[in-house]
């Protein structure tokens, strides 16, 4: 065999190796694709169009009235604020909060580590609904070991605030590392930081820099790919919050309530004055419910390659 020969077989074997992983990734990216473009190709169809067997993927009249019947049935904009207030605004407080909850069992020795640690790891294990009767009780009545009762009995005045129906039911458990999901944020942190090189922080202590300041400064910006996980898993599992967000709030729910009680909120003549079917109603509003998380996953996607690239000095 000529080297000539050789080189020819070699190319042809790259660009058939080529080939085959774009189809692999075409496919891939057409199975993840698909469901969303589905979904915002029939949001535009009439009740003619989705009746009518020649109608695939084109319809043959465009209309907006799924959107405007969706907008009114989810009370959309209010929906999103709310979603925004309660949901997004804790799971930026959960971010920020597990990771120096997990810095400090990575990295400094104290008396009760271990207890915490077992703390951190139940919070894992046990599921919400087993203790959602206890936390709705201790909201309605916010108290610490029965010591603003105490003073209500003494004083004859209720002491204890009521946080049901408030964003800070969300926002406290957040803040103190309790929140939703929050011991595997701190798990995830936990373990990152324990590769971190010490040597990093030495440098920042010799600079005189203590503890809070080297987190901010050296620590949280060398955790790329840890802080964009936890940010990721954080945003959308708040997001998508509904068993929560229904036991504590009694009006002005987020988008997940909305949705999911969306069948209880669609009268007669939100589909007769809008001229479409339930079906068309339930795909269009999970569409619009769906497009926030959407973007912020692409407007996240770069800095996740960056997070990629700029964290190898951990290993």
């Amino acid at each position: 065999m000529n080297i000539n020969t050789y080189k020819v077989k070699k190319q042809t074997s790259k660009a058939f190796a080529s080939v085959i992983r774009y189809l692999v990734l075409i496919g891939f990216a057409y199975i993840l694709f698909y469901p969303f473009l589905f979904m915002f190709v029939n949001s535009f169809k009439t009740a003619s169009d989705w009746l009518d067997p020649t109608v695939e993927w084109l319809p043959k009249v465009l209309t907006l009235n799924n959107y405007k019947a969706s907008i009114k049935v989810l009370n959309y904009f209010a929906a999103l604020f709310s979603t925004f207030k309660n949901e997004i605004i804790s799971a930026l407080i959960s971010f920020l909060t597990c990771a120096l909850a997990g810095y400090g069992l990575a990295r400094f020795d104290f008396r009760g580590k271990k207890f915490l640690t077992g703390v951190m790891i139940l919070c894992i294990l046990v599921p919400d609904p087993v203790i959602m009767i206890a936390s709705y009780d201790n909201f309605r009545h916010l108290d610490f070991l029965g010591i603003l009762d105490f003073f209500s009995n003494v004083t004859g005045y209720e002491l204890r605030p009521n946080l049901i129906d408030t964003p800070f039911v969300f926002w406290v458990p957040a803040l103190l590392g309790v929140g939703l999901k929050n011991g595997l944020f701190i798990y995830i942190y936990t373990q990152f930081f324990k590769g971190l090189p010490k040597e990093l922080e030495e440098a920042a202590w010799i600079d005189g820099a203590g503890p809070i300041k080297t987190f901010f400064k050296i620590v949280l910006p060398s955790s790329g790919s840890a802080t964009i996980t936890v940010l990721v898993f954080s945003v959308v599992w708040y997001f998508n919050d509904y068993y929560q967000s229904q036991i504590y709030l009694s009006d002005k729910y987020p988008l997940s309530v909305m949705l999911a009680n969306i069948t209880a909120n669609v009268s007669s003549d939100v589909t007769q004055n809008f001229k479409l079917s339930l079906g068309t109603l339930l795909l269009t509003s999970a569409f619009i419910a769906i497009v926030p998380l959407l973007i912020f996953f692409l407007l996240l996607q770069r800095k996740f390659v960056q997070s990629i690239a700029t964290c190898g000095i951990v290993g």
